[in-house]
């Protein structure tokens, strides 16, 4: 790669390499069938109050505030072990670590989510992103208010971006211009309502699912940077 210029390519976690939509969805189920449909709204009810408040989903810290709530309910002490030791390998979409794999031929990638400081690791690690990238991890609260960093970590003459969230996506891309290609990939929820799709400017490339990527060649990007 020497007589190639210096790419980076950035990956998200959420909806974009691992199903988390279906994570959620599983969530919601355990917590009705274990705990009753009473505790799963009001539990939901405070994960999506944390998201307001902080930017991202906390799930821990979510049942952190609602423990306080229900001191002398001991059973919801399990709830943690649920989701630490969640299966996440078994919900990465097909062949999500065979396009991490692919692109490695012209660059480097690395692993660029948003996120708290224990779950979210964990989930890398647990589903096998944190080895596919050789530990290449970055986990930020507002990850598009960091790309500075993220240049300083992994300095590059260009910049691939994947993630399901135009909003991510239309930041980068204002501030990064055309050293970043940005990529994406079309699951999840974000990536399918209408008001989000019509409030960003597209993307420079659309993948109808994560693994459409091993059919891409980056030749042509690379020569034209």
């Amino acid at each position: 790669m020497t007589d190639k210029p210096s790419i980076v390519f950035l990956f998200d976690v959420d909806n974009t390499l691992l199903d988390n939509d279906r994570i959620q969805a599983h969530l919601r189920e355990h917590l009705a069938e274990r705990y009753g449909t009473a505790a799963r709204d009001r539990y939901w009810e405070i994960l999506q109050r944390l998201v307001d408040e902080l930017g991202y989903t906390d799930y821990l810290g979510a049942l952190e505030r609602y423990r306080d709530e229900v001191l002398h309910r001991p059973e919801i002490l399990l709830m943690s072990s649920w989701l630490v030791d969640y299966p996440f390998a078994d919900r990465l979409f097909p062949h999500a670590l065979d396009a991490v794999k692919h692109v490695q031929q012209w660059g480097q990638t690395v692993i660029l989510s948003d996120g708290d400081a224990v779950f979210q690791p964990r989930k890398v690690e647990r589903s096998g992103l944190w080895q596919a990238v050789d530990g290449r991890v970055l986990i930020y609260i507002h990850k598009e208010r960091e790309l500075a960093y993220v240049e300083r970590l992994y300095p590059a003459e260009h910049y691939v971006l994947i993630d399901d969230k135009l909003r991510i996506l239309a930041a980068a891309k204002k501030i990064w211009g055309e050293r970043v290609t940005t990529v994406f990939p079309k699951q999840g929820h974000y990536a399918h309502d209408p008001a989000i799709l019509a409030a960003y400017p597209p993307p420079d490339i659309e993948l109808d699912r994560i693994e459409d990527i091993l059919a891409s060649d980056f030749d042509a990007l690379l020569k034209k940077n």
